[in-house]
């Protein structure tokens, strides 16, 4: 009774599997242009950036700094701007903003990562699984074409109609790969970027702290000697 009722569910299984890796890849399909045009639209030149701010900080300009970072887009600037108002607090609070303002905003720039990442791994086996219920359903209807060509050329073309279940989740498989892989270097090259800038105000701020922005006195056999 049981193995009767899981050949009538496979028999419907097979295309069900097909329907739902479409809609997974139109899912994904989307997700990639979202993505896509959330990174486009972020993109900056961050060894520019770093030199303008640091040139501002030498300057103990911030306020143009926070300008700057206000009219850049991005999350590099985004993270930088809110250290730098913790600029006057001193060294350890600006580090501390800078490593908070990337985990605060990790959500943001990983988002639909997971999806991906679970879809290019996952897919081929969803299509696996379609093929198998297709073939089971193919050998249901081979044991009751028994001695009829015709029962078995349907037979043929249910096996082959079950083996594109695994070609599709393998088509929707790796694009999403791919776009995981791209996604995931441009997260990791975002936080390189918050870290460098990141580094270099907080070495300005650390040569402000100890006196080397100013001119360095003379040594003391460089100075002229004082008149008798």
């Amino acid at each position: 009774m049981l193995v009767q009722k899981l050949l009538s569910v496979a028999q419907v299984g097979g295309q069900a599997v097909l329907y739902v890796l479409l809609a997974l890849s139109v899912l994904s399909v989307g997700l990639v242009i979202e993505r896509w045009w959330y990174f486009r639209t972020r993109r900056i030149d961050a060894p520019l950036l770093a030199r303008r701010i640091v040139e501002f900080l030498r300057k103990d300009d911030i306020k143009s700094a926070q300008e700057l970072l206000a009219r850049t887009p991005g999350v590099e600037a985004e993270v930088i701007k809110e250290a730098l108002d913790w600029y006057p607090d001193g060294y350890e609070a600006v580090e501390q903003v800078l490593a908070g303002g990337i985990k605060e905003r990790r959500k943001g720039y990983e988002a639909g990562l997971l999806f991906l990442g679970t879809l290019g791994n996952n897919a081929p086996f969803v299509g696996l699984f379609g093929t198998v219920l297709g073939i089971v359903t193919a050998f249901r209807e081979l044991a009751g074409a028994a001695g009829n060509a015709g029962g078995m050329n349907n037979v043929m073309g249910g096996i082959a109609e079950a083996l594109v279940a695994t070609a599709v989740g393998i088509l929707v498989a790796l694009p999403a790969v791919i776009s995981y892989n791209i996604f995931q270097k441009k997260t990791q090259d975002l936080e390189e970027n918050v870290a460098s800038i990141g580094g270099l105000i907080l070495a300005q701020m650390k040569s402000h702290r100890d006196g080397f922005h100013t001119k360095f006195p003379l040594d003391k056999a460089k100075q002229p000697r004082a008149e008798a």
